[in-house]
C-alpha cells in the first residue's frame, strides 16, 4: 500500500478557494453542453431550462467533490487502482442519491415536471447516472495522467537539480586542501575553521534540492569567502549590503554561493591588487532583488571558463522554483561585471 501523505493522491484539493471556482466553472460548461445536446433549436434559448440544469449539476458536482474531499484520508492508503475505481464509484452514488432525492422532493418541479413523473423519472434518472459514468470517467482518467505526468516531471527535475548541485569546482576543492594541510602545523585553529566551512559547503552540495532561510545561504557564501580569503588575503573584500530585507524570506539552496564562486574566480582571482564584491538585496513590492557587482579581469588577462555554465545552472534552478518570473541577467561597464537576481517571494511565519 501507499505511504504517500493524503495531498499525493492523485484527486486535488477541492476546498481550496482556486480549486472550487475551477470546479463550479467545469459544472457550469457542462450544463451548458446538456442543454445544448437536449434542445432542438437554441433560439429561443432555453433559459429556464438551463437554470434548472445548471441548479443539479452544481449541485452533483459540489456533493461529490465534498464526498471525495472526505474520503481521501483513507483512500491514499490504497493502491492507486482501487483508489480510482472507489472515487468513481462514490461519484456515481452520489448522483444517483441526488437524483433520488430529487425525484422525491420535486417530481413536479424539475423540468416542468415532464421528465420526473413516473416511468420519465426513473428514465432521467438513470439519463443522469449515464452522463455522470461518461463524464466522471474522462475527468478521473484526466487527473490520474496528470497526476503520473506531474510525479515524472517532479522526479526528472530533482534529478537534474540535485546534478547541478553537486558540481563544484575541483579547483577550489585541491586548493582548499592544501591551503588546509599548510595551515596545520602553524594555525591549527585556523586550518578547523577552514574545515567547517569546507564540510559545511559540501553537506550542501549532498542535501536534496530546496529552499532555505535566506540568512543559511548567506552563512553558507560567508564561509566560502572565508576559505578564500585565506588563500587571497588582502585581495579580497566583500561587502554585504541588506535594504529592508525580512527574516522569513527564502532562496533555493546554492543559488548565492555559486554567484560569489563566479566573482572570485573569474574576477579577483584574477587580480593583483585589493579587490571589493560589493552585493545589495533589495526586498520590494514582494520580490528579491540580489544585485552583486565585482571588479573586472585585467585586459592582458586569459578569461575562464565555465562562467556562462555557472550561470545557466542557477537560471535552471531559479526557473525550476519560480518559472518565468525569475530572472538572473548579466551586465558590464568598463570596470565591473554585475550580476542580478530577482524573484517572486511569500513570506512566511518564521523559518
Amino acid at each position: 500500500m501507499s505511504t504517500d501523505s493524503p495531498q499525493d493522491l492523485f484527486l486535488p484539493l477541492w476546498h481550496d478557494t482556486l480549486g472550487l471556482v475551477r470546479l463550479l466553472l467545469v459544472a457550469l460548461l457542462l450544463a451548458v453542453v446538456l442543454v445544448l445536446a437536449s434542445t432542438p433549436t437554441i433560439w429561443p434559448f432555453p433559459w429556464l431550462e438551463l437554470g434548472e440544469t445548471a441548479m443539479f449539476v452544481v449541485l452533483a458536482v459540489a456533493i461529490a467533490a465534498w464526498a471525495l474531499d472526505q474520503t481521501r484520508y483513507w483512500l491514499h492508503r490504497l493502491p492507486a487502482s482501487t483508489g480510482a475505481a472507489i472515487s468513481y464509484l462514490v461519484v456515481l452514488i452520489c448522483v444517483a442519491m441526488l437524483s433520488a432525492v430529487t425525484l422525491w422532493l420535486l417530481p413536479s418541479m424539475i423540468f416542468a415536471g415532464t421528465w420526473v413523473d413516473g416511468p420519465s423519472g426513473w428514465f432521467w434518472m438513470m439519463r443522469n447516472e449515464l452522463i455522470a459514468a461518461i463524464i466522471g470517467g474522462i475527468l478521473l482518467r484526466y487527473l490520474y495522467l496528470s497526476d503520473q505526468l506531474r510525479r515524472n516531471q517532479q522526479a526528472e527535475l530533482s534529478a537534474r537539480l540535485q546534478a547541478l548541485q553537486s558540481r563544484i569546482r575541483p579547483h577550489f576543492l585541491f586548493n582548499s586542501m592544501n591551503l588546509i594541510a599548510s595551515l596545520i602545523p602553524s594555525d591549527p585553529d585556523m586550518a578547523e575553521h577552514a574545515i567547517e566551512d569546507l564540510s559545511s559547503l559540501f553537506r550542501a552540495t549532498l542535501r536534496e534540492s530546496t529552499v532555505v532561510p535566506l540568512s543559511e545561504e548567506i552563512d553558507l557564501c560567508q564561509g566560502y569567502i572565508n576559505i578564500e580569503a585565506l588563500r587571497l588575503g588582502d585581495r579580497l573584500h566583500v561587502e554585504w549590503v541588506f535594504n529592508h530585507v525580512p527574516e522569513q524570506i527564502s532562496i533555493p539552496l546554492l543559488t548565492l554561493q555559486p554567484l560569489v564562486e563566479n566573482a572570485i574566480y573569474h574576477g579577483v582571482e584574477l587580480r593583483h591588487e585589493p579587490s571589493l564584491i560589493h552585493i545589495t538585496l533589495d526586498y520590494t513590492d514582494g520580490s528579491l532583488c540580489v544585485k552583486l557587482c565585482n571588479p573586472r579581469p585585467p585586459p592582458e588577462s586569459t578569461p575562464r571558463s565555465g562562467h556562462q555554465m555557472a550561470l545557466d545552472n542557477i537560471r535552471e534552478r531559479l526557473r525550476a522554483h519560480y518559472g518565468e518570473q525569475a530572472k538572473l541577467t548579466l551586465s558590464a561597464d568598463r570596470d565591473t561585471f554585475i550580476t542580478t537576481l530577482s524573484y517572486p517571494i511569500k513570506l512566511t511565519q518564521g523559518h
